[in-house]
């Protein structure tokens, strides 16, 4: 398994810095008290195709909760919106 996906006890969220949907992710994680590892991959373009292989998708954010690939800010803010993200944010923390 790729490094890039983080393991059980971290968040990983891999952004560009002109990105709103990036800045929309971080505020909700930021809101929840939740500690990640932010990466830049405006500059890191093996990261980004590393990502596109494993998550096929082409943008940012990717977001990576336990080793779990979540998506990006819509089904971050989905899970929040199901009751989902906060569960996994505790898994983190505890």
């Amino acid at each position: 398994m790729s490094e890039l996906v983080g393991k059980q006890g971290e968040i990983k969220i891999y952004t560009t810095p002109w990105c709103p949907f990036c800045i929309r992710a971080k505020r909700l994680l930021d809101n929840k008290g939740a500690q990640y590892e932010d990466t830049n991959v405006s500059t890191l373009p093996s990261v980004r195709a590393e990502l596109r292989q494993l998550t096929g998708s082409r943008t940012v954010p990717q977001i990576f909760i336990n080793g779990q690939s979540i998506g990006g800010c819509d089904e971050l803010h989905a899970l929040d919106a199901a009751g989902k993200l906060d569960p996994m944010l505790a898994a983190v923390a505890g």
